[in-house]
Formats: C-alpha cells, structure tokens, sequence
C-alpha cells in the first residue's frame, strides 16, 4: 500500500512510519520544515513538504494522487494558541478530506481526541481544541466519498507500548502510549471493514490485531 500521513513528524505519526515501512508499505510524510525530512526518512518515510494551514485543496491532493489510504495525523500541538487549534486542527483536517475526495483516496482515517465534540462549551485552549476535532471529525463523517474511521486515543503517554489496548466506541477515559496508537493506527489502515466507525482508544487487555478485527466483525 502507499499510505500518505498528514502531519508526519508528530509523534504518532513517526511511529507510525516506522510501523508502515517495516512491513513493507511505501510512506510518505507531509511536513511543514523541511529540516524534519532526515527524521522521516529514519522512519522510512519520503517526506513531502506542503504547509496544510495555507495549501490549496488541488496541492493537498496532489500529495495523494495514486495513494490507497490517508492518515490525518496532524496537530497544533501544546503551546500553541486557539487561533491554531482552528487553522490546524479543524482547518487542516477539512482540507485533508477535501484533497483526499478529490484524489480519489476513499480509506481515510483521523487521529482524534477523547472528548471531541463540535458542541463542546468552554474558550479556554483545550476547550476549543475539542470543538475544533470534533468540527473536523463531524466533517469527515459526512463525506460519502470517504471510507473513514475516527480514532479517539485516551490520555498519550511515552510509555513503551503494550501492545495491549481496549478499542471501543465508548471506552471511558485512560491512557495510552503513543506506540499502542501508532499499532492500531497501521492495522485500521489495513482494515477497511472498520469504516464508518468512531472508536475510542486505551490501554487494555486485547492484543492490537484482535481489538481491531472485533471492532471491525460488529
């Protein structure tokens, strides 16, 4: 498969590169720096450089021409501003699908948020992060042209992952390591039975393949 990766040197996103590549799937990360290039190709990822906050639909979707699935990985990240938490997290994630239905890239899957909800109240910066995923993810859900999963991780840790996980529409709050969600990230890629769905995301007691096929059976 070639899988193309919105926000490629977040976190998860390298993981999950690392993951892709080692399995024999071609990679491509977009960036915004052009000096995180040597990170992606570590990861075993090209780096394609694009600026999704002020890239057009036509260039986004040029990144994704003749890709089979697409990861909306990206983020404003902690530190930044509301103003970011609109032109990145809802704003590039708008774009993304947009580019993505007119590549004609139909496996579409987001990293999202526990707790994402476009009526969310509250104007402090993670209030209006939460708004602002839960804007993006109602967006993708209404796009038929897309075979979209939602992945609504728990609390991120840097622990070494388990490989462990409980994955569920409804899971109540915990966390989870990045490396988990990098893992159940490259088997829903690879899983589009799991289209249509909303899950939640934390650590568990179901290996990753198997949390996933159950949720892709139901």
């Amino acid at each position: 498969m070639r899988i193309v990766i919105a926000g490629g040197h977040g976190q998860i996103a390298l993981r999950l590169e690392r993951l892709l590549a080692a399995r024999g799937d071609e990679v491509a990360g977009i960036i915004r720096a052009a000096e995180q290039g040597d990170d992606l190709r570590a990861a075993g990822a090209e780096p394609v450089l694009l600026d999704l906050e002020s890239a057009s639909v036509e260039e986004a979707a040029a990144c994704l021409r003749g890709a089979d699935a697409a990861v909306f990985a990206a983020g404003a990240g902690p530190g930044s501003g509301t103003s970011r938490k609109d032109t990145v997290d809802r704003g590039a994630a708008v774009l993304f699908a947009d580019a993505a239905v007119s590549a004609g890239v139909r496996r579409f899957v987001v990293v999202s948020s526990m707790g994402a909800d476009p009526a969310h109240q509250g104007d402090d910066v993670f209030d209006v992060y939460l708004r602002a995923k839960g804007e993006a993810d109602a967006y993708v859900t209404r796009q038929d042209a897309l075979d979209w999963t939602i992945l609504r991780p728990g609390a991120l840790t840097n622990d070494a992952g388990t490989g462990l996980v409980r994955l569920e529409a409804h899971t109540g709050r915990g966390p989870v390591p990045r490396d988990d969600v990098a893992a159940v990230l490259a088997e829903l890629v690879d899983t589009p039975a799991t289209a249509g769905l909303t899950l939640e995301l934390i650590s568990g007691s179901a290996p990753v393949s198997v949390a996933v096929k159950s949720v892709a059976g139901n």
